[in-house]
């Protein structure tokens, strides 16, 4: 990912946001359903190959659709830019590392300085230029401190980061209020780890389900950040449940203490 911002959309750039893709032509696929085939996988089959963001994140080379999902959220929210430190937690397949990568200079390859980018997945990920990454659970107890001696590798010589993204998500249960309990956690674990590391004015971005935050968790990012938003990205399909929390303006730790 080296190349600079096009026109923002799936197709002219890969950091594009996402935007065009929804509105892509083309005759709709339609799949028979197969012998031994459930009709759920029939449907999955048939909404990826319509899936415009799927054939912008293959035409790409983005490892996942949810590449677009960053794009568009930097795009609006302008989070991420060149020399910040990142953190991707739950970073599998690697599409936001890919984003992050670009979007940081983490290759070095454009002007400014040079950032810095950190993911962590319990599931392997294939090597990224310009990112460090771990296969580690990261709700195992040394996982947060195999990630601060990374980041302690970094620029400023400290354990710090100026962004902690999280797409982090359990695996669904059909019970929406136990993946809300379950998905709600992961952003608590994410959310507990960002007031660990966060640089003063620092992000925080992470997945949560339709309904918002948990009143405790929102409650405590209204404390420790001076915007707290909710947001769905366009490449978000209409039809998921999820929505993402985007916290900006981290206090710093001195000042949540006092």
């Amino acid at each position: 990912m080296t190349e600079k911002a096009g026109s923002g959309k799936p197709g002219s750039h890969k950091t594009g946001s996402g935007r065009g893709a929804a509105k892509a032509g083309g005759l709709k696929v339609r799949v028979r359903t197969a012998k031994g085939r459930k009709l759920s996988s029939t449907r999955w089959l048939e909404r990826q190959l319509n899936d415009p963001y799927v054939h912008a994140a293959k035409r790409e080379g983005m490892r996942s659709r949810a590449a677009y999902k960053l794009a568009e959220l930097d795009e609006k929210y302008k989070l991420l830019k060149p020399g910040m430190v990142v953190v991707d937690l739950g970073a599998a397949p690697g599409g936001w590392t890919q984003i992050a990568v670009d979007k940081v200079n983490a290759l070095g390859a454009k002007a400014g300085p040079r950032g810095m980018v950190v993911g962590i997945d319990l599931t392997p990920v294939e090597a990224i230029a310009g990112a460090t990454l771990l296969t580690q659970d990261f709700l195992a107890e040394e996982a947060p401190d195999m990630l601060k001696a990374i980041l302690a590798t970094g620029p400023s010589g400290k354990a710090s980061a100026d962004v902690v993204l999280s797409d982090m998500a359990a695996p669904a249960t059909g019970h929406p209020q136990t993946d809300h309990i379950r998905i709600i956690a992961l952003c608590d674990a994410a959310a507990e780890f960002a007031g660990e590391v966060l640089s003063p004015g620092g992000i925080f971005l992470a997945k949560v389900l339709r309904g918002g935050t948990e009143r405790s968790l929102l409650e405590k990012l209204k404390r420790d950040f001076a915007v707290v938003r909710h947001a769905k990205p366009p490449a978000s399909r209409a039809d998921s449940a999820e929505i993402y929390v985007v916290a900006t303006g981290f206090r710093g730790k001195n000042a949540i203490a006092s």
